[in-house]
């Protein structure tokens, strides 16, 4: 059997994880550690009174097999979670030095470090084992993962070139060197490909789920939401992204399809959380839209963050918009001007 048909099946975390090529043992894995096409994580911000029992660490979860969120059974920082059980086989597969294996690892500031540069991917992971960090329990946080298939990691190489990823750990056996053009070069800092200033790809899960993946270089210095994605995917879209005092941009009607700061968002009852506690990165389609999107990617909306390489990948599955869109409390609409 080639190495080609051995690699049938593979996990990719986009915005916050890991890449992972292998065989179909390896996936996205929900708590139980069952494989699952593709599952979404918000974890919920530390509430800051003394009576919560809240400790940053819990979550919303939802994914293909389920309708609409849940609440994490396992805290974040715990090997059982959707991260722990995911992440597992990546520390398995590089413990047993497997030449089918391939991953990366990437970060604007690597594990440790104090110093974060905006020149580089916004993407963590941490160095050795499975941890979540206390930083990381404050503020709210999404995350996805996505099973796919490795007719679609050409596309994925590209789409990495452009991110400009500040890799800290990789191995990229010489099996991948023929499809895989740009992994092998970020590997190990060689690239001496052009990188575009921007480039959107279509993929596709291992069932069959569609999704659209917006990559951004540090040379496209705009807002990628009002200045692509509205425009590209013709629909108003609501954003929730870190709303940073004083470095937070206005919501944005100067374009054909708009965008809106989302200010609240509302879990449940009346328990409810504002975009200041929140490093969520997110849209969704205005409701009376036709063009129902959701997208999770890592890039706020701030004069920043336009200097920065990075991306959303965004889909139509009408299960994540609706868990999205009941996300929503209240946004932020366009000031009029005379």
């Amino acid at each position: 059997m080639t190495a080609r048909l051995r690699r049938t099946a593979l996990a990719l975390l986009f915005f916050g994880l890991f890449g992972v090529l292998e065989a179909t043992t390896i996936s996205c894995r929900n708590e139980e550690g069952k494989a699952v096409d593709w599952f979404i994580f918000y974890k919920l911000p530390k509430r800051q009174d003394k009576e919560s029992r809240q400790t940053g660490l819990e979550s919303l979860y939802l994914d293909s097999t389920t309708r609409s969120w849940r609440r994490s059974k396992q805290l974040m920082n715990t090997t059982k979670s959707v991260l722990g059980r995911t992440l597992r086989q990546l520390y398995e597969a590089d413990a047993s030095k497997n030449n089918n294996t391939a991953y990366l690892l990437y970060n604007d500031g690597v594990p440790t470090s104090v110093n974060y540069s905006r020149k580089y991917g916004h993407t963590k992971v941490p160095g050795e084992g499975y941890d979540y960090p206390p930083t990381g329990r404050r503020h709210g946080q999404t995350g996805i993962c996505i099973t796919f298939k490795f007719n679609q990691y050409e596309a994925i190489d590209s789409q990495l070139l452009v991110y400009n990823p500040n890799i800290y750990s990789c191995s990229i056996p010489a099996v991948f060197h023929q499809e895989l053009v740009h992994m092998p070069q970020l590997c190990t800092g060689s690239s001496s490909s052009e990188i575009p200033g921007r480039h959107l790809t279509a993929l596709q899960s291992a069932q069959g789920q569609k999704f659209l993946h917006f990559a951004k270089s540090d040379f496209f210095i705009d807002d990628i939401f009002a200045a692509w994605m509205a425009q590209r995917l013709k629909t108003h879209l609501l954003t929730e992204t870190w709303q940073r005092k004083r470095q937070e941009l206005p919501s944005n009607c100067s374009l054909p399809y708009h965008v809106y700061n989302v200010k609240a968002i509302k879990i449940s009852g009346q328990s409810y959380f504002s975009s200041y506690q929140d490093h969520a990165k997110w849209c969704v389609s205005q409701k009376r839209t036709k063009n129902r999107w959701t997208c999770i990617g890592d890039l706020n909306r701030s004069p920043y963050q336009a200097f920065r390489s990075g991306g959303f990948i965004c889909t139509q599955n009408q299960h994540i918009y609706h868990a999205f869109q009941g996300l929503v409390l209240y946004y932020e609409h366009c000031k009029e001007t005379w």
